[in-house]
């Protein structure tokens, strides 16, 4: 199941906020403006880890969907009139 990369337009606006709150803390650490090479590869984790946290958040999902599913009741007696053509056999 493999899903297109993740944009900045795709992004919400706290992952937006926190894709530049990251910028800045990598800008501060070098004391310097990042070149483009260190901006993508900040980007590039952090989308990466977008990417593995929705993921996760799917799979629960679907789990608990599954837990959910409609399962046949095994207490219940054999119906005939549930389990026979209405019609009758052709």
């Amino acid at each position: 199941m493999s899903t297109s990369r993740l944009t900045q337009q795709d992004m919400t606006e706290a992952e937006q906020r926190e894709l530049k709150t990251r910028l800045d803390r990598s800008r501060i650490a070098h004391g310097r403006p990042l070149t483009n090479s260190e901006i993508n590869h900040v980007k590039k984790t952090y989308i990466d880890q977008l990417i593995a946290e929705r993921e996760l958040a799917a799979k629960k999902v679907r789990q608990i969907k599954k837990q959910k599913a409609l399962k046949p009741d095994t207490s219940a007696t054999y119906s005939w009139s549930a389990n026979s053509h209405s019609r009758g056999k052709r």
